[in-house]
């Protein structure tokens, strides 16, 4: 059984941002770096270095924190849950027992737009305004809001 990378990528990322943590160190492939880059261009993170240590390369990202974020709090309601204001989220959709794909015309828009959707075409990893611009569909790899 292989390792989801995306997941482990998108779990690491929202740890350290519900931690306040600033800095961030995930291994680094293809992969990584594509999401990172698009995570960079949309603002969401800081700053990358990549970064050698013996044989391995890692990614050591700066997290961009929101202002006037408070500590989590917490709700009841029936079950008690955890609601986090004003932090990064963060929702993997296709994973490998279950692969969701979408043409264009049906890629979804995440609070009207405001979030981002990061899929995987023939084209390489990109946006959803990106594969909108394009016309061309593909895996669902993420949602960012």
């Amino acid at each position: 059984m292989g390792r989801d990378t995306i997941a482990d990528i998108i779990t690491s990322i929202r740890n350290a941002d519900m931690d306040r943590k600033r800095v961030v160190r995930i291994v680094s492939t293809n992969i990584t770096e594509n999401l990172v880059k698009i995570l960079l261009r949309e603002g969401f993170i800081e700053n990358v270095r990549k970064h050698r240590e013996n044989s391995k390369s890692f990614l050591v990202l700066t997290l961009r924190h929101r202002r006037n974020r408070k500590k989590p709090y917490r709700t009841y309601r029936k079950k008690p849950y955890r609601t986090y204001r004003n932090s990064l989220n963060l929702k993997r959709i296709s994973r490998p027992g279950l692969r969701i794909y979408s043409n264009y015309q049906r890629i979804p828009r995440i609070l009207g737009g405001m979030g981002v959707v990061i899929l995987s075409t023939s084209r390489g990893i990109m946006t959803d305004r990106e594969a909108r611009l394009e016309k061309i569909g593909g895996e669902i790899l993420l949602y960012i809001w």
